[in-house]
């Protein structure tokens, strides 16, 4: 390296050495940044590196000198990142389903170099979540980007929706791609939804995104904008369980007073929720009626009641029917 060029570079140099390797407890040395920018081919004295961490400064690096001029070292105080943000960040991706095995080991080694090398090996953290299956679709970074750009350019895109068959093959739901004008992407259950007007059906419809394969942005203009003012997204992620369809109802559920936590977990703080004398709770809310939220309310126990719609209750009564009548024939048989 020429020697005007790497004296240029000196000062990226060693704020990449006091990125990686500086630490409270381990400073980096003088001694050992003239080694590390010799190794780049560029000398440097004494002096000029105390210069040279004096222009970080003065420039905004919280660059901290640890001991004395001859003994001590630099570290940078302040990062973008502290290391409990890191760990944070770490314990997410690690714990994403839409993320990939390969995407997560990539994105974790990027965040260890934020970190730096003296407390990279405090991010090798197991975050252990049962039965936490990763997407194997490594397409769904350009799905989301396609989707921000079709919503940034008003555009609508298409794309194949995609299923598991019993080969655990993902393949195409149908020949036909879907042509949607994308509004939002929902974070739900650790996963990402899209939420789109689906002018085929004339409403709003959610996606999720790792099924989601071809994705590409149309000439045609996004459609839907009244329909998609209409949905409160915070509500309509508590009311869809599941992320799974169905018609939306008031409803109105009697449980016991102890599942009081249950419901807020579930609907959120703002749901319409009263003590009754009998020493049960009652509550009311709009919510999407289908073998999800029926499964849920099962999942509550006995003493959990639909109280109205009566047309809901009945469909609740047949579901548990049919899975009692369901359950005695594969026993008969």
């Amino acid at each position: 390296m020429a020697r005007s060029a790497g004296q240029k570079l000196k000062l990226l140099y060693l704020l990449r050495l006091l990125s990686e390797e500086g630490s409270e407890d381990k400073p980096v040395t003088v001694s050992r940044m003239i080694e590390y920018l010799s190794a780049q081919g560029i000398s440097a004295e004494r002096k000029s590196i105390y210069d040279d961490m004096e222009k970080l400064s003065d420039f905004g690096f919280d660059v901290i000198k640890n001991g004395n001029r001859t003994g001590g070292g630099y570290y940078l105080g302040k990062r973008e990142f502290e290391l409990p943000e890191l760990k944070l960040l770490v314990d997410a991706v690690q714990s994403s389903r839409f993320i990939t095995t390969k995407k997560t080991r990539e994105l974790i080694e990027k965040l260890e170099r934020m970190a730096g090398k003296q407390d990279a090996g405090k991010l090798q953290r197991e975050v252990h979540v049962v039965g936490r299956a990763k997407t194997e679709n490594e397409g769904v970074y350009y799905s989301v980007d396609a989707i921000h750009n079709g919503m940034q350019e008003n555009r609508q895109i298409e794309f194949i929706y995609m299923d598991w068959n019993v080969k655990k093959e993902m393949v195409p739901r149908s020949a036909t791609k879907r042509l949607v004008s994308p509004w939002a992407l929902l974070w739900n259950n650790e996963y990402y939804y899209l939420i789109a007007y689906d002018e085929a059906s004339k409403g709003v419809r959610h996606f999720r995104v790792d099924k989601m394969s071809d994705v590409c942005v149309t000439e045609k203009a996004r459609k839907g904008a009244e329909e998609f003012q209409k949905i409160d997204l915070a509500s309509y992620s508590n009311q869809t369980f599941g992320m799974f369809g169905g018609r939306e109802e008031l409803v109105t559920l009697s449980l016991p007073i102890q599942l009081t936590g249950v419901v807020i977990d579930r609907f959120g703080k703002d749901v319409a929720l009263r003590k009754m004398p009998d020493g049960t709770i009652r509550v009311r809310t709009k919510l999407a009626v289908s073998g999800q939220f029926f499964g849920w309310m099962a999942g509550l126990g006995k003493d959990a009641r639909i109280v109205s719609p009566k047309q809901v209750a009945q469909e609740y009564r047949s579901y548990l029917e049919e899975i009692i009548k369901n359950s005695f024939d594969s026993i008969e048989s």
